[in-house]
């Protein structure tokens, strides 16, 4: 750690109260980073107070899109800790999304110990009330001054810190979802698998136009046949039908969640039965229709676990479940959350304790 630069920031800030956080709204008083040069690499990493950078209106970022972004969360346990949940998991999968726009990887254990002491400077951030949490971006954009298509030679790595209360403004209660046949958003061999901003900006309007018609979100279906399910605008989906929970397969279009692999783990752990394969929306619809969908779950990082309670496709809609919170739902929710609040032991190594208060 000897190379981080550490500034500290004179006008410290205060935190919202915790009921008024919402999501992505207010952010804490440093941020880390790190430039990269083409023949130097990663380089000069520092801890800063937070605020506005310059950029010139011709760095590549803002012409063609070469950039990528992850999110993870610390939590203030019971006993008063601050810790992490995978975050080793999360900077890995940035490389992998890295990889996908020709970004310079990053040395995940630098990374690592630099974001911890981030987090602890601004531990006085991380909100205390259960369902709170501090959401951490790390984020990379091409900055060469140059309007030409080429990858960039220069970068900026960014990591940013915001107190966030619940993701969806129903909380926890099951949400409405519409399924898109309309628009397409990524196929395999293109961005879909990457946390990249293009990836996500060609999901905006498809999110608008349903969200006008009363929905949360809208559920994907493959951009060649429009018939299988792939995922939810920000989060993976999963099916129980007949006892067995359902999740579309990492096939290159769809992002692959952390919070999907905590899901699927801790399933097979509690001996329920788990498959990966394609699921069509017909078989979802049909299944329903013979009384054998019993819940429809999204897994992410913000929401960690969202209950469906609706879903519409070309004007029909499914009630699932009474539009209750399933059992198999509550169950994933209340043990993930009970790790990374340390009130269930984490006996799969998945947090990372910061530091004790």
């Amino acid at each position: 750690m000897q190379d981080l630069v550490i500034k500290r920031t004179d006008k410290p800030g205060m935190m919202p109260d915790e009921d008024q956080l919402g999501f992505g709204k207010y952010f804490t008083d440093h941020m880390f980073v790190m430039d990269y040069e083409t023949g130097k690499g990663w380089h000069s990493p520092r801890i800063v107070p937070y605020g506005e950078f310059s950029l010139y209106p011709a760095a590549m970022v803002l012409h063609y899109g070469q950039a990528t972004f992850e999110g993870m969360k610390a939590y203030r346990t019971v006993d008063d800790r601050i810790v992490l949940f995978r975050p080793k998991d999360y900077l890995n999968r940035f490389n992998q999304s890295n990889e996908k726009v020709c970004i310079p990887p990053i040395d995940v254990d630098f990374v690592h110990q630099c974001l911890k002491k981030l987090v602890e400077i601004d531990k006085n951030w991380v909100p205390k009330k259960i369902g709170t949490s501090l959401y951490i971006r790390p984020f990379i954009i091409a900055t060469d001054p140059y309007v030409g298509v080429k990858v960039s030679d220069t970068y900026k790595l960014f990591i940013i810190l915001s107190p966030v209360g619940a993701y969806y403004a129903a909380g926890f209660n099951p949400v409405k979802i519409k399924v898109e046949d309309k628009y397409a958003r990524a196929v395999k061999g293109g961005l879909g698998e990457a946390k990249t901003p293009a990836n996500y900006a060609a999901s905006l309007k498809a999110g608008v136009e349903a969200k006008k018609e009363g929905f949360a979100q809208v559920l994907w279906l493959d951009a060649i046949e429009r018939k299988y399910i792939e995922e939810v605008g920000t989060m993976n989906i999963l099916f129980k039908i007949n006892d067995e929970i359902i999740t579309p397969p990492l096939a290159g279009s769809i992002l692959s969640g952390r919070t999907r692999l905590t899901t699927l783990e801790l399933a097979k752990d509690m001996g329920m039965k788990v498959t990966e394969r394609k699921i069509s929306i017909e078989e979802v619809f049909e299944a329903h229709e013979k009384g054998e969908l019993q819940e429809v779950f999204g897994s992410g990082t913000a929401a960690v676990i969202s209950p469906v309670g609706e879903l519409t496709w070309k004007g029909k809609t499914i009630v699932i479940n009474d539009n209750k919170t399933g059992p198999t739902a509550q169950k994933l929710f209340d043990t993930i959350t009970g790790i990374q609040y340390g009130k269930i032991e984490d006996k799969f190594g998945w947090v990372d304790e910061v530091t004790k208060l």
